[in-house]
């Protein structure tokens, strides 16, 4: 008899096996017990049968309680009635450890009593889903990547610069030195491009921005690819192809966890046709203006939610906008060659009302034009000599973008709130150890 896990258990039908499990849920008759399980890797039903098991075997069946843990051991059937395909008829069970008055029981909860019990939360089916889901764009960023050549370089948590500017930096001290929590890599990722390349970075960033948006986090993690000699029409076709490839990803290897969430595939589907279309700023400005449904929408203004929903709705599918105008973007971004208040840049606008989930941008590779966009941000040009000696020692033509893991995730899972997607937000309203 082998110990498995659930998620192998296609592998052992109409087999004797043993199986460590939590119980999540259970229903009982007089006769039969129906344990809801769960191990780490799947979902099913244990079945027990008083005719077929000791006396003391059901008596336990049927007085174990929610999270408690133990061994199972029984012989494993198709079910085609469930999500996972599969259940097991138990013959014995071997207590582990016990639990008593779990907060979380099976009844609806609030979002802020769950939040508060986040540690436990992370055991339900959906945030198994999710968390599976994201860890599945985990693994397939870095295949992205190292597919398409990229080298993994990164860049510090703690920074001496700001890359978006100062007014959402979290701050602290360095021995003697201010220094601050990183807002994002990108600034370090062009020194490594210039060094191997194309190179992409992941890892956290912080954001000092009281938000209680659905879209938004305090602490997230972001991947920032950097390339050389690459022009944004080649940064866009890298775009598009990493999305498709995501998307691709959970399609093929999460279809129970899709399930689980009661998300259609079908519509993940549509995300993987490409090229995705691509529209200016000023097309999309006029897009919302002939709406009508958005009266106050100006030139020279960002999007809202609303303004990105409505147009990437309009598409049916992700939609990069192009060249914002520059007076709302940061100062690295590169000048239009032909017009003096737009930046060469694009947003990717996911559908269903996700909105942005990339930003990127060719950048600026003149010295003297970004020594003057530093003083207008109102930054120090002595903290970004060493960015500028990148201009200075062999520039050429680079481009990069950055993508936010938990907006990805959400969307992907089609989750309402993106706190969902992030195993511990520790910096949006609970702190945890």
């Amino acid at each position: 008899m082998e110990t498995i896990s659930i998620v192998d258990s296609k592998k052992y039908v109409d087999k004797k096996v043993k199986i460590g499990v939590w119980l999540t849920n259970k229903r009982s008759s007089g006769k039969i017990a129906f344990l809801q399980l769960r191990d780490g890797t799947a979902y099913f039903q244990g079945v027990v049968v008083k005719s077929d098991v000791s006396e003391e075997t059901f008596a336990l069946a049927k007085e174990v309680k929610q999270e408690e843990s133990m061994y199972v051991i029984g012989t494993i059937h198709e079910d085609a009635r469930s999500h996972f395909g599969y259940e097991i008829e138990i013959e014995d069970i071997e207590p582990v450890g016990a639990s008593k008055d779990y907060p979380i029981s099976p009844k609806d909860h609030g979002t802020d009593f769950l939040m508060d019990h986040r540690h436990l939360w992370l055991r339900s089916k959906r945030q198994f889903a999710i968390i599976k889901i994201r860890s599945e764009l985990i693994r397939a960023t870095y295949a992205f990547f190292h597919k398409e050549g990229f080298v993994k370089f990164d860049a510090p948590i703690l920074t001496g610069s700001a890359p978006e500017g100062t007014t959402e930096l979290f701050h602290t001290e360095y021995f003697d030195k201010d220094a601050y929590l990183s807002q994002s890599g990108q600034l370090y990722e062009e020194a490594g491009a210039m060094a191997y390349g194309k190179v992409f970075s992941f890892g956290p960033t912080f954001r000092a921005e009281k938000s209680k948006t659905r879209r938004h986090l305090i602490e997230f993690w972001m991947i920032e690819p950097e390339m050389a000699f690459t022009h944004q029409e080649e940064s866009l076709e890298i775009q598009e192809k990493y999305i498709a490839y995501l998307v691709q990803s959970v399609l093929d290897n999460c279809q129970y966890e899709l399930k689980l969430l009661g998300r259609d595939p079908k519509v993940l589907q549509r995300y993987t046709k490409l090229p995705y279309p691509r529209i200016s700023y000023d097309e999309a400005i006029e897009l919302l203006q002939k709406s009508g449904d958005f009266p106050d929408v100006k030139w020279g203004k960002d999007f809202g939610s609303p303004e990105e929903t409505y147009l990437a709705e309009h598409f049916n599918k992700p939609v990069f906008v192009l060249n914002y105008p520059k007076a709302i973007k940061p100062f690295y971004m590169k000048p239009h060659p032909t017009r003096k208040d737009v930046v060469i840049c694009a947003d990717l606008l996911a559908p269903e009302g996700y909105g942005e989930i990339i930003g990127g941008s060719e950048r600026a590779t003149d010295v003297a034009y970004l020594e003057k966009q530093i003083e207008k941000a109102g930054l120090d040009k002595a903290d970004y000599q060493w960015y500028l000696d990148l201009r200075r020692y062999g520039s050429v033509p680079h481009s990069g973008f950055g993508l936010g893991l938990e907006r990805a995730v959400t969307w992907i899972t089609g989750e309402e709130h993106i706190r969902e997607a992030i195993p511990f937000p520790r910096l949006l309203n609970r702190i945890y150890p």
